[in-house]
């Protein structure tokens, strides 16, 4: 009998990707999209509409005898969800009620868990690539990073107490390209971009493609550990720019957050006091442990990918104009 497989967040750009890319894999019979509202195209896979915060999913995987969760309903931005107090209600009042059915369930025997970077923090005191057993040496304090860091404490947590399910964590740096709208992609694109005075950070991208493949190996591998992923290489905030064609707007640190909202006009670019600490010092994973344990290397360098959003947003801006 093949893997019944449950997916959350399905109604997101890349949580709906992932769940088609399941459908007709090897080994795996059935893929469940679920999520509080319809995805705004139908899907390959099977949809449920489901509240990952409500303990009645558990009913989802008992009937379905699910074996594989993968979890990509993390929101990273506050708009998405409606607001703040809402997006972390879904992202860690939500992961716990999920892993709650998880442990509850008799069938389930692997999770894997889209996770960021941005657990690690940014700041000065950095090493130069930051490994997956490196403790933050300036943890987030707020946001979705925040969020993150607690969503990961309660997967270790489910972890130790079902030693049966194997538990893969990935830990993407900014995922890009033609489809993906991010916060870090809508500063990006921002009429005038806000910079750090002083500062050039150094940044990773994975393309969205990339992203899904190592997803989909983790599932068919039923791979367990925590892993980096990031495109080979960086980009100096500055060659980003350059390559958009944006006017940099150099300020100091501490005014940063409140003429970048005035200037992002409601976007969804995130200035809070985490994101201006990463657009100041920047980070560099370490992805070895990716090659030599998943066996996976990004085809995309960070170069590639970021060119490749470079080329969706003009071929975009050709179809409107």
């Amino acid at each position: 009998m093949g893997v019944v497989a449950v997916v959350t967040g399905v109604s997101r750009y890349l949580g709906g990707k992932m769940a088609d890319r399941l459908v007709d894999q090897p080994g795996i019979d059935r893929v469940i999209g679920v999520d509080v509202v319809p995805p705004p195209t139908p899907l390959a896979a099977e949809f449920v509409r489901a509240d990952i915060r409500n303990p009645a999913l558990s009913k989802v995987l008992d009937e379905a005898e699910v074996d594989t969760v993968v979890h990509m309903g993390v929101i990273a931005t506050p708009r998405q969800a409606g607001g703040r107090s809402v997006m972390k209600d879904i992202n860690v009042i939500g992961t716990m009620q999920l892993l709650g059915a998880c442990q509850r369930s008799e069938s389930v025997r692997h999770l894997v868990v889209k996770s960021t970077a941005a657990v690690y923090g940014s700041g000065p005191k950095d090493p130069a690539l930051i490994t997956e057993d490196s403790s933050p040496r300036h943890p987030p304090t707020s946001g979705w990073a925040k969020d993150s860091v607690e969503v990961e404490e309660y997967v270790r947590g489910f972890a130790r107490r079902r030693p049966d399910v194997r538990v893969a964590t990935l830990r993407f740096a900014n995922i890009v390209g033609p489809g993906m709208r991010t916060g870090m992609t809508s500063y990006l694109t921002m009429p005038v971009v806000p910079t750090v005075m002083g500062f050039d950070p150094r940044l990773q991208f994975v393309h969205e493609d990339d992203a899904i493949e190592v997803s989909r190996r983790a599932v068919l591998q039923r791979s367990a550990g925590t892993f980096n992923v990031a495109g080979e290489g960086v980009v100096l905030l500055s060659q980003a720019l350059r390559r958009l064609g944006k006017r940099e707007l150099p300020l100091p640190a501490n005014v940063m957050p409140i003429i970048g909202r005035s200037l992002s006009r409601g976007a969804w670019a995130d200035f809070s006091r985490d994101q201006v600490r990463y657009l100041t010092y920047g980070r560099v994973l370490d992805t070895s442990a990716l090659a030599s344990e998943l066996g996976f290397t990004p085809d995309y360098s960070s170069e590639d990918a970021f060119g490749a959003f470079v080329h969706g947003l003009r071929a975009e801006v050709s179809r409107h104009g």
